[in-house]
């Protein structure tokens, strides 16, 4: 999949079709002129002239794709994952925002560290927005400095893979956050249900002789989250949901008028504990694939709309940490390059809208970003895809610095065409 990286004054984007909810060009085939960074002008034809021509047969247009919640493991396990890799890797997935995990060495919990990723990113293809750790050092113990942080441009505050365990805690998180209208991200899992489990707790478990991670450990703390924020009335997003009664707790939340959201990763709704009876590594993930019935819960939720945004969880591992013994190799997979593939494989009837709405607007509108409106004037921030074409991805074609992907080689219908951002296109051949 080489790449080809244009620098130029003027772009002229020939005839896509516009996935835009909040553009008055909605729905329409046209062709979009960007000049130094912003949209120029819209029109059906466009007859001047432009120093760079691009032109796709069906391509689709949407505001530049957003991750919010991907592992970059930059400071401190650069073997794994850089912050340039990592963005290189998101941008050949057709993100042009992600959300980068506190957990790193150093811990992301204090100003400098917010400032450290917002500095060496500054030169990347794309935006890396840090998240901010919830508590000091990620121990769950006290509440990290947020208002610094988010004043440095912490997009949100969570302990990413260390899900918060005490309830105190999450309770000060929440309220915390509303001094300045924050975000609270929550991967949920009850450690001390799952502590030692490698793969959902059922017959299956059992069959294979692992210890199991049951589906209840993710509920409770979905229940007690939302109980929590029915107390604060402040803003939760509920990240990596894998159960079918995780879901229904979240659906009937926000049928309250709750101000929850939730995401859903493209690894749940593509395999489940069935593809583990081989003990692939590659497969083993946190929280745990489930079983068909929760694959088929997961599926319809994005569907109809409970699912507001898609999040690849990219989590990088070495060689070394998946060519090992099931039970001691690490949790993960570098999903961020077929995120969309996936998605649009297991789910062709989405609407362009809809997959607007999953990769890109949603995740603008409840972390408070730029809306990337196509509209003349806005700033030039696009992912252009195709719903036709297929992606398949080699090892080799990977810009990720890790392999534990278990989507190599596979055939997937959809394809990032390219991405429009910091005044560059990034086109994927």
């Amino acid at each position: 999949m080489h790449q080809n990286i244009i620098d130029l004054m003027t772009i002229l984007l020939r005839q896509v079709k516009i996935a835009d909810p909040r553009s008055p060009h909605n729905g329409l085939v046209r062709d979009i002129l960007i000049k130094d960074n912003k949209i120029d002008s819209i029109a059906e034809k466009f007859t001047g002239k432009a120093d760079q021509i691009v032109e796709f047969s069906n391509a689709i247009v949407s505001p530049g794709f957003v991750d919010p919640f991907v592992q970059f493991c930059d400071p401190g396990m650069e073997h794994r994952e850089t912050l340039t890799t990592g963005a290189a890797a998101a941008q050949n997935g057709g993100f042009t925002t992600v959300f980068a995990l506190p957990n790193t060495q150093p811990v992301v919990d204090n100003k400098s560290q917010v400032t450290y990723i917002k500095q060496h990113s500054q030169d990347l293809p794309i935006h890396v927005l840090p998240i901010g750790a919830l508590s000091k050092k990620l121990e769950g113990k006290d509440l990290a400095e947020m208002i610094d942080m988010h004043s440095n441009g912490a997009v949100a505050f969570s302990d990413g893979l260390y899900p918060v365990q005490s309830t105190l805690l999450f309770l000060k998180a929440l309220q915390y956050v509303k001094a300045f209208d924050g975000v609270v991200i929550q991967m949920p899992i009850d450690k001390s249900l799952g502590s030692l489990g490698l793969m959902n707790e059922g017959i299956l478990s059992t069959k294979l002789g692992l210890p199991g991670i049951p589906a209840i450990a993710e509920e409770l703390i979905i229940s007690r989250d939302i109980e929590l924020l029915k107390y604060t009335n402040s803003k939760l997003h509920i990240t990596g949901v894998s159960t079918a009664k995780g879901m229904a707790l979240i659906t009937a939340a926000k049928k309250e008028g709750l101000k929850l959201t939730c995401s859903v990763t493209p690894y749940h709704l593509f395999f489940t504990e069935d593809d583990l009876k081989d003990y692939d590594t590659l497969l083993k993930v946190f929280p745990p694939l489930r079983t068909k019935h929760d694959q088929k819960a997961l599926l319809a939720a994005v569907e109809s709309g409970v699912v507001d945004c898609i999040s690849s969880h990219h989590m990088p591992q070495d060689w070394d940490g998946k060519t090992i013994e099931f039970e001691n190799a690490k949790a993960g997979i570098a999903a961020i390059e077929t995120s969309f593939a996936t998605i649009h494989h297991l789910l062709p009837k989405l609407t362009e809208q809809r997959i607007a709405e999953l990769f890109s607007t949603n995740a603008r509108h409840i972390f408070g970003l730029n809306a990337a409106t196509i509209d003349a004037g806005a700033i030039a921030e696009l992912t252009i895809f195709s719903k036709k074409e297929i992606t398949k991805l080699s090892k080799s074609a990977s810009k990720s610095k890790s392999a534990n992907s278990p989507f190599w080689d596979l055939s997937m219908t959809g394809k990032i065409l390219a991405t429009l951002t910091k005044g560059k296109i990034n086109i994927n051949h």
